[in-house]
């Protein structure tokens, strides 16, 4: 489960002390958590953020780097960040099939997410287009409207049920596929 967490959570000198009992209440792994940050958590003036992090990281909590390429980046602080995901952010998306830009950022993205061994996924996919783009560019993980809008609890329970019989079928019949071929 994804989790965005803003400045002002981190700035409370609370949040370690938080996910750690929620997690032990829950009896949850910490590996079932990913906490979404903006880039701005790892601005110049943000530094005493990064331990935090890291000791979240300990517990097994993944980190992600939100609405990445839209703030402070920096390629020196990327190679030492405490991450383990970079969400591509959506306005390098929006155009991708069209502009050979967006589409050059997004690649150069790609390359430095596997450089570093960092998971990467797309933001705002809205049109199959864009996700075929994606697909060609490198980019295989991907979220939005056109694969769901926000759900609630009762709804996303429905569409994951829906969704892992479709996958049951399209596995089954890719399997069929494969053993009648010669």
């Amino acid at each position: 489960m994804a989790i965005n967490i803003s400045l002002k959570q981190f700035d409370r000198n609370d949040l370690f002390s938080q996910v750690e009992r929620i997690l032990l209440e829950e009896s949850l792994p910490g590996n079932v958590i990913e906490l979404e940050v903006t880039e701005s958590v790892f601005s110049e003036d943000n530094n005493h953020h990064t331990p935090i992090l890291r000791a979240l990281r300990k517990l097994g909590i993944k980190v992600a780097i939100d609405d990445f390429g839209t703030g402070y980046s920096s390629l020196q602080r990327l190679k030492s960040l405490p991450i383990d995901n970079v969400k591509i952010d959506k306005c390098f998306v929006d155009n991708i099939e069209h502009d050979k830009n967006d589409a050059a950022i997004i690649k150069a993205i790609i390359l430095l997410s596997e450089t570093f061994n960092i998971e990467l996924i797309a933001e705002g996919i809205e049109t199959q287009e864009q996700a075929d783009k994606l697909c060609e560019l490198g980019c295989y993980n991907h979220q939005g409207f056109l694969y769901s809008k926000p759900l609630n609890a009762y709804h996303f329970e429905q569409w994951i049920m829906t969704f892992n019989e479709k996958y049951r079928v399209v596995a089954t019949t890719n399997q069929q596929n494969k053993e009648d071929c010669p």
